[in-house]
């Protein structure tokens, strides 16, 4: 099983907004879907709820990432997992693999990570591949073969382009939990120079307050002010929504989004999605997606609901599960 995870995690990485609407329902093996229709707009777009249950949830072995063994009754440790690490796999990665879920458009990785404390992963390579972390709660310190090192906390995002190679380690050094989302992107070009950026999350406060803040685009968008430019075709936002509140954006025809809630509770067009759900979004002529929240957590930023959303290029090949 060692040797599994091992070979199994290489490989991964070197492979590598309102209106008033009307819904139609269904739901397809705990997944529902709508369509909504915005009067006199057209076709509003296309949602399905991928629910936190259909999630892969890793635990792995501590000493495979030079960790420790678990402590058991540590009053430090987050309670929800009594392993040094719970990884919430949205697409094959590591030991789960499922020739059915390998990716959404260029999206090919997104773990929901929770380290505990005084634990992280050792030093481990990338290639050809853009990587975006998104702190959650916590601090991350970040040390790379580029000379890198960086502690970044809420909000904040450290980002690569893995290209040629590079070689990094991600650990939590505080006596408190850790929980980030780490996504990889497929590049447009391969065997690009190495590269590590980061952005602090204190500097969005005010702009992801009840909006959607711009938060991640393509190097080659040069009408974008995004912070965060990656290699590829793809946009990013992030929203912290009070109770009651909403916010919108647009993902049109030609375009397909993915959207995680990270912490509270919302509507997204009326779809419901609780902690650590996500949802499936083809766009359509009249793209508009509304998040309202309907349930707040207490956070380090005030009592909201939490919301990441990556826009893509449609690709009809990779454009929603198919194993369900």
């Amino acid at each position: 099983m060692l040797a599994s995870r091992r070979g199994s995690f290489l490989a991964c990485t070197t492979i590598l907004l309102s209106c008033h609407s009307r819904y139609n329902l269904r739901t397809v093996a705990g997944m529902s879907t709508s369509s909504s229709v915005c009067d006199g707009d057209g076709v509003g777009p296309s949602i399905t709820v991928v629910p936190q249950s259909k999630l892969y949830v890793s635990e792995p072995n501590p000493s495979w990432f030079g960790n420790g063994a678990n402590e058991s009754g540590n009053p430090t440790w987050n309670t929800e997992s009594k392993n040094w690490l719970k990884s919430r796999f949205h697409f094959s990665f590591a030991e789960y693999r499922n020739g059915k879920n390998t990716n959404f458009g260029v999206l090919r990785v997104m773990n929901d990570d929770l380290v505990q404390p005084l634990r992280g992963f050792g030093a481990h390579p990338h290639s050809n591949m853009e990587i975006i972390t998104y702190i959650v709660e916590g601090h991350l310190t970040h040390k790379d073969s580029l000379g890198t090192e960086e502690t970044i906390g809420r909000g904040s995002v450290q980002f690569m382009t893995a290209g040629r190679g590079i070689r990094h380690s991600e650990k939590n050094l505080e006596e408190k939990p850790l929980r980030f989302i780490q996504t990889w992107i497929t590049p447009a070009a391969y065997s690009l120079s190495p590269n590590y950026g980061s952005y602090c999350g204190k500097l969005s406060l005010e702009g992801r307050r009840n909006n959607f803040f711009h938060l991640v685009s393509s190097v080659g968008n040069s009408s974008a002010s995004a912070p965060v430019q990656v290699n590829q075709d793809i946009d990013g936002y992030v929203a912290e929504i009070e109770l009651g509140k909403s916010a919108s954006v647009a993902v049109g025809l030609g375009r397909q989004a993915y959207l995680l809630c990270i912490e509270g509770s919302v509507k997204v067009n009326g779809q419901n999605l609780n902690r650590h759900d996500a949802c499936e979004i083809i766009g359509s002529d009249n793209g508009l997606v509304t998040v309202e929240t309907i349930k707040v957590e207490a956070t380090e930023t005030g009592e909201i609901a939490h919301v990441l959303i990556f826009i893509m290029e449609e690709d009809k090949d990779s454009s929603g599960r198919d194993d369900l």
